[in-house]
């Protein structure tokens, strides 16, 4: 299926908010659509393969499972790659992110305890020989991340 199809639109626009909690959400999504699970799910390797969809997954409110930080390095541009593959490694970071500063490393770590968050910050500070700035939730503010695609 192409990314830019009718069904891969719907796909997106309407399952960014309200996805099936079932035993089988693909087959739900896929009888809404009016398509097969398969092609639901053949969509969304399309959809990331070809970066359009970073992640399918739930967004939880921050420390409502376990706890999080954020975090962030300052990482010789050279090592960057390197670094960045380290900090993936960790099951507790669920994304991380390059961005155009001093400070060029960002990621997010959840963990069941405040004290398994602070044990891979210091191991992949000891791993990679780079300060990790601990940047925990102090405020939260809530963004609507969902919006429709409007493709030409």
């Amino acid at each position: 299926m192409p990314t830019d199809s009718p069904t891969a639109r719907r796909l997106l626009d309407e399952f960014q908010r309200e996805f099936p909690l079932v035993p089988r959400p693909y087959a739900s999504v896929a009888a809404w659509l009016g398509i097969t699970e398969e092609e639901v799910l053949a969509a969304l390797d399309t959809l990331q393969q070809a970066g359009i969809v970073a992640r399918v997954g739930a967004v939880l409110e921050p420390n409502r499972a376990g706890v999080s930080t954020l975090a962030a390095m300052a990482v010789p541009p050279p090592r960057l790659v390197q670094v960045a593959a380290l900090v993936s490694a960790y099951a507790e970071v669920n994304h991380n992110y390059e961005r155009e500063h001093a400070i060029n490393l960002w990621f997010v770590v959840t963990a069941p305890t405040r004290a398994r968050i602070e044990q891979v910050l210091g191991e992949i500070e000891h791993a990679s020989g780079c300060a990790v700035l601990d940047l925990p939730l102090v405020q939260p503010y809530k963004l609507d991340l969902g919006f429709a695609l409007q493709w030409n």
